[in-house]
C-alpha cells in the first residue's frame, strides 16, 4: 500500500526545504506556507516517489519535492489522473511523461555535455572589429 515517506516544504525561496510532520493543502496553491505554490500554476505540489530517489542515489527532499512518497510510481501517474493524500485530492497535471523533446530544441535534451554552447560564435562568422 502506498504512503507519504516525507513532507517538505520552502519557506523562502533559495532556502533549504524543510521537513515537516504535517501541513494544509490549499486549493489551486499548493502547500500553505510553501514559497513554491503559485494560485493557477500547473506545479502547486510536486510528488516523487522513493523508489526513484534511491535508483538515483539522491536523499529525499534534495530535488525539492513536496511529497515524497512509497510504494505508488509517481512517474507512471497520467496527466488528469486523481491522487488521494490524507484528506486532499490531488490532481496530476504535468507528468514525466509529458515532459519529451518536441523537435523544436533537441539541444535541450541532450546531456549537458553534449549540449552545444549558446554564446560562442564559431570563429569564420566573426566579425573583425578593428
Amino acid at each position: 500500500m502506498a504512503s507519504v515517506a516525507h513532507l517538505f516544504c520552502a519557506p523562502k525561496r533559495r532556502l533549504p526545504m524543510e521537513e515537516i510532520d504535517s501541513v494544509e493543502a490549499i486549493e489551486d496553491s499548493g502547500f500553505a506556507g510553501c514559497t513554491h505554490g503559485r494560485k493557477g500554476s500547473q506545479r502547486q505540489i510536486l510528488l516523487v516517489d522513493l523508489e526513484t530517489l534511491h535508483t538515483m542515489d539522491l536523499l529525499p527532499g534534495s530535488i525539492r519535492e513536496n511529497i515524497t512518497t512509497e510504494g505508488l510510481n509517481v512517474n507512471g501517474l497520467a496527466i488528469g489522473e486523481q491522487v488521494r493524500v490524507g484528506p486532499a485530492l490531488l490532481l496530476v497535471s504535468v507528468s514525466l511523461h509529458a515532459l519529451r523533446p518536441t523537435g523544436k530544441n533537441p539541444a535541450r535534451f541532450a546531456p549537458r555535455n553534449l549540449r552545444p554552447s549558446r554564446y560562442v560564435v564559431p570563429r569564420a562568422a566573426r566579425r573583425d572589429r578593428s
